[in-house]
């Protein structure tokens, strides 16, 4: 066993886990929060999607003891998030929810593009959800609730992730 220190949900947790412990595991089983859902174990699917130092990270093969230190949020912590609420709104009005597993990594996903583009067009949003996967939807209603939420958030001067051509 190995003792781990970092902060959940803005909560500080000590734990002591076997090192082999994925981040997945230990939000489900240890700190009981089952937002975070487990597909394909493997990185692939992204509905383990967890926010791990303000960057959306695959919590099922990021082992627990590698986030010593680390600020990790998971669905639960982002209820008094605006731009999530505005997610969530846009998700109901788009009827992009189905079975609802891919939902919260979607969401986290969601979240990072709009945080990094201003208004994102369908095609940016179809390239960087490229790695969720959702089996019920098609994929046609998740990305027009996020470019519903897009045009309703405040107008960016630029999308921070543009770069450059030379």
């Amino acid at each position: 066993m190995k003792n781990v220190n970092f902060t959940v949900n803005g909560q500080s947790i000590e734990a002591a886990v076997e090192p082999r412990t994925h981040l997945a595991d230990f939000l489900r089983e240890h700190a009981g929060l089952t937002g975070t859902h487990l597909g394909c174990e493997h990185g692939v699917c992204g509905a383990c999607t967890v926010e791990l130092d303000g960057a959306p990270a695959r919590s099922c093969i990021q082992f627990a003891v590698r986030c010593e230190g680390a600020q990790v949020r998971t669905i639960e912590g982002f209820d008094d998030d605006a731009v999530m609420q505005q997610l969530r709104t846009a998700f109901n009005a788009e009827h992009a929810l189905q079975c609802g597993f891919c939902t919260p990594g979607m969401l986290i996903m969601a979240r990072d593009i709009l945080q990094r583009h201003a208004r994102p067009d369908a095609q940016t949003i179809r390239h960087e959800l490229s790695g969720q996967i959702c089996r019920c939807t098609g994929y046609a209603n998740i990305v027009k609730a996020i470019v519903a939420a897009g045009q309703e958030m405040p107008q960016q001067t630029e999308s921070v992730a543009e770069i450059p051509t030379e």
